[in-house]
């Protein structure tokens, strides 16, 4: 897939840029997802391309996760280093697809959502090293979105997030949020979204632009 101008979505001011000869050299060669661009400029739909792939069963739980941590981390110069912490402690995508198993549905409603955020917490069926909430709701956010259905849409909370968010989102300012945390969030990104009269991943991409 080749990055043109024009597929940013609403909101989204601009792609990620890697480096992806630094970014492949560094993982397991059989983890990186073919369909990300050669030019290291990543937007979301990109991302969007591998979630959708791994959904219809032809992309491997491990490329999604390459996908959206690449995206996450960016240019960060530990970003290999600890995605592939991550991708070694689920070598066969198990813990990674038992989380997602609720939101890779088709319609995939709150307490799918509550559930995925449960699983990624447990150490015992799904947590992976050096994957908490700010990193794996981008998981989930980009495994469990349906964009043009409106209601309760899952999104990204970091602490950059956290730290923007106004009181009635709901949201604490530690990195440590609970199930019911997020979905309180996602619940008032929802209703702005129904205000405004645009997609709830807008609504957080207006209180930070890169996230």
């Amino acid at each position: 897939m080749q990055t043109t101008r024009g597929v940013e979505l609403p909101g989204e001011r601009a792609p990620v840029t890697v480096n992806v000869y630094r970014w492949r050299a560094g993982l397991p060669p059989e983890a990186w997802p073919d369909s990300l661009p050669a030019s290291g400029e990543l937007w979301r739909r990109d991302v969007f391309a591998v979630a959708d792939a791994y959904r219809a069963g032809t992309a491997s739980p491990r490329h999604l996760l390459t996908a959206v941590l690449v995206w996450a981390y960016g240019p960060i110069g530990y970003g290999a280093w600890r995605a592939t912490r991550s991708l070694d402690a689920d070598p066969d995508g198990k813990r990674l697809a038992y989380a997602l198993e609720e939101v890779s549905r088709p319609a995939p409603d709150e307490d799918s959502l509550s559930t995925a955020y449960r699983r990624f917490r447990d150490p015992d069926h799904a947590r992976l090293p050096w994957l908490g909430p700010g990193l794996f709701t981008k998981v989930l956010y980009f495994v469990g979105y349906r964009r043009g259905v409106g209601g309760v849409q899952p999104l990204i909370l970091d602490r950059v997030v956290a730290g923007q968010l106004p009181a009635e989102a709901g949201v604490g300012r530690s990195n440590g949020w609970s199930s019911e945390e997020w979905l309180t969030y996602l619940r008032w990104a929802a209703e702005q979204a129904r205000i405004r009269g645009v997609e709830p991943d807008a609504v957080q991409m207006a209180v930070v632009p890169d996230r």
